[in-house]
């Protein structure tokens, strides 16, 4: 295995764990905190825009009484946290899409 590789698989647990929960995304800081890893920094910046995106959505929907604007939401939430997951467990730096870019500017300072 070469240096990038291994680097790569280094980062890539933290990658992933950021996206589990709100705690995972605390114990993936913790995880990155001694050995910077740039695919683990990468993704626990884009894992704390996806959780903040569904609990935004999250209260967003809970005022709607129709059940259609709140499942469309939860809906979006979910698949902006798969295309997240999907490219930790690739081991790619995939922005989630429109809002990714900001995510990484917005929480620079994150790992």
């Amino acid at each position: 295995m070469d240096q990038t590789q291994d680097t790569s698989s280094k980062g890539k647990t933290p990658a992933i764990v950021a996206y589990l929960t709100i705690i995972g995304f605390i114990i993936a800081i913790f995880m990155n905190m001694d050995d910077k890893n740039k695919l683990a920094s990468f993704h626990i910046r884009q894992a704390f825009g996806a959780h903040i995106i569904f609990y935004l959505l999250g209260a967003v929907a809970s005022t709607f009484s129709n059940l259609f604007v709140p499942t469309a939401f939860y809906l979006v939430s979910v698949i902006i946290w798969l295309y997240g997951l999907i490219g930790a467990i690739q081991g790619e730096f995939k922005m989630i899409p429109y809002i990714g870019v900001y995510f990484q500017k917005w929480f620079k300072s994150i790992t």
